[in-house]
């Protein structure tokens, strides 16, 4: 009989816990890391050849939407072909429990904006087999799953399940007993495995509105219940709260955020638990920001305060038309015209009258890019093939328009079908290499996968940080990369025995060529339920994934086992 299942053999380990690498054989045995060493004269059903390979521990992404996408694709794409092996669900308090069965349609029409995930996709591939959270979590497990999956509570079917959809969206103060009904639901799931619960906060103007507009629920909660909500976690000392927090300006002195760092504070002691603060993003045109964010989250740590940054790692760059896009939703003007049907989004874009307000785009200094950069990458209409490859500015200068002018009559005349694209904001890699190295060492990822599928690809976050990181520009070590990659998201979520490579953990590795791994090119498939397309970045350079001892990917294919788990109280 074979001593062990697999072996991975001759590789170079790089364990994940910071220690130097060492070339070793690695043996799995019952999907759990055996023993590690001199192998060779041991016997294995399997053998993968890891001979000038890295061999480290599968990577952990604490913030994905794979809610949806989880019931047609147990492989969670494109995360996993880029080397994440364990996530987290339910970010930003958007998901689909607990949902009563009148309320499904507008749960998943909610989803269509926010996250931009396609409706066709969700109405085909959604088996709403459940009611409650417990019965969700039942649901998954029943489901095959290539990775393996940690649950959030999501808040806003949450608020919408005690107080009701117009209640909630009223902004008011929920009742004691709305209250005591929202903590009764986190208790119940987190008693049946969930990791604790999420919210997006932004107010009035959210930068992710509902399909219609408005603000996500969770954008009106107030403070007092936010604190109500940690006490949960507190009462039970387990669980973690991921929260981005942008409170309305207007109600306190500065900018408000002061009282958002204050708030996140109280959370975090109120709680006296783990609270993810969303998210650091580095812009080259604005580091004020980051470097306000880092000095915060460095005086938090030095107090003993656990408010945990999360960071856009990735470069930020979106493919985009004018269908979709929603992530100017922060300005009143710019969610007026792209709500609604096609129709009326090409109407309102094309209406004179409208586009004053739509030119202060170039004020705001929230946005993704500055317009005059964006690109048009492809029109339909053979009569406007001209302007691909130009930039923005380069059109508007030729045509004696604004910029926000030029791009908008090219997208109406093209019927909102023209790609555009946003080159990234967070090139400069000092500034990336300073949020990196703060002291308050913010974790990888915010790869938002399964989410803004036809315009973001950030599931390849691991791949890019391998490669930009430590291969080209030498920011950080190989030990350091895989800590800051598998260990430190495992251990900050409540991960039991994953993202190290030791005796007795988890048996979810990563085999990869580290001089040759790559970001294969965009591209746009056609695999999502009901017809609907995404874009999509494949990985090259993975020799194996392995998940629970089984590979998932091997030769940067997928195998078709489904080893993954849902790790219900996070083991």
């Amino acid at each position: 009989m074979a001593e062990f299942d697999v072996v991975i053999r001759g590789g170079m380990v790089v364990d994940g816990t910071r220690l130097p690498r060492y070339q070793a054989d690695l043996g799995i045995k019952d999907g759990k890391v055996a023993k590690i060493g001199n192998l060779k004269a041991h016997s294995a059903k399997k053998v993968i050849d890891a001979t000038g390979k890295i061999v480290a521990p599968g990577f952990v992404d604490l913030h994905t939407h794979y809610d949806a996408q989880l019931f047609w694709d147990p492989y969670c794409s494109i995360s996993s072909w880029h080397g994440v092996t364990s996530l987290v669900i339910g970010n930003c308090g958007f998901g689909f429990a607990p949902v009563r069965p009148d309320f499904r349609e507008r749960a998943m029409m909610t989803m269509t904006r926010t996250e931009a995930i396609p409706y066709a996709s969700m109405k085909a591939g959604l088996p709403w087999d459940w009611v409650t959270y417990p019965e969700f979590l039942d649901s998954i497990e029943r489901r095959p799953k290539g990775v393996n999956l940690l649950p959030f509570v999501p808040m806003a079917p949450v608020m919408v399940w005690a107080m009701g959809l117009e209640e909630a969206k009223s902004g008011r103060m929920p009742t004691a007993a709305e209250t005591d009904e929202m903590k009764r639901i986190i208790n119940e799931a987190m008693d049946h495995g969930a990791c604790g619960w999420s919210a997006q906060r932004f107010g009035q103007n959210s930068v992710q509105a509902d399909y219609d507009g408005t603000p996500m629920v969770t954008d009106l909660m107030h403070d007092e219940t936010a604190l109500e909500l940690a006490k949960v976690l507190g009462d039970r000392n387990e669980g973690f709260i991921q929260m981005s927090y942008i409170p309305d300006a207007s109600k306190y002195e500065g900018d408000g955020q002061e009282h958002s760092e204050k708030h996140y504070e109280a959370l975090a002691l109120t709680a006296g638990r783990p609270i993810l603060y969303n998210a650091i993003a580095v812009n080259d045109m604005y580091p004020e920001r980051y470097k306000r964010q880092l000095k915060w989250l460095e005086s938090c740590a030095t107090r003993g305060i656990r408010v945990l940054g999360q960071s856009a790692t990735l470069e930020l760059n979106f493919a985009f038309s004018f269908k979709d896009w929603n992530l100017w939703d922060d300005m009143p003007a710019w969610r007026e015209c792209t709500v609604g049907p096609i129709e009326d989004r090409l109407m309102k874009l094309s209406d004179p009258e409208r586009r004053p307000e739509l030119r202060k785009v170039e004020q705001t200094g929230l946005i993704t890019n500055k317009i005059d950069e964006i690109i048009v990458l492809e029109c339909k209409r053979e009569d406007l093939k001209k302007y691909e490859n130009m930039t923005i500015g380069e059109i508007a200068k030729m045509e004696n328009k604004h910029v926000v002018d030029a791009m908008l009559d090219i997208a109406c005349a093209d019927g909102l079908n023209t790609d555009f694209y946003t080159p990234p904001v967070n090139m400069n890699v000092k500034n990336m290499s300073e949020m990196i190295h703060s002291n308050s060492q913010p974790i990888f990822g915010v790869s938002d996968g399964g989410a803004h599928t036809k315009f973001f690809t950030g599931g390849r976050y691991p791949t890019e940080a391998l490669i930009k990181f430590v291969r080209e520009n030498s920011v950080m070590s190989l030990e350091e990369a895989h800590f800051r990659l598998s260990a430190q998201p495992a251990m900050c979520a409540g991960f039991k025995n994953r993202g190290t490579l030791v005796e007795g953990a988890a048996a979810d590795v990563v085999v990869y060529d580290f001089d040759n791994l790559k970001i294969l090119p965009m591209e746009i498939v056609h695999d999502f339920p009901g017809g609907e397309w995404r874009r999509v970045q494949r990985a090259e350079g993975y020799k194996a994934v392995l998940v629970n001892g089984e590979a998932i990917i091997e030769d940067d294919k997928e195998t078709g086992a489904v080893p993954g788990l849902l790790l219900r109280h996070g083991g």
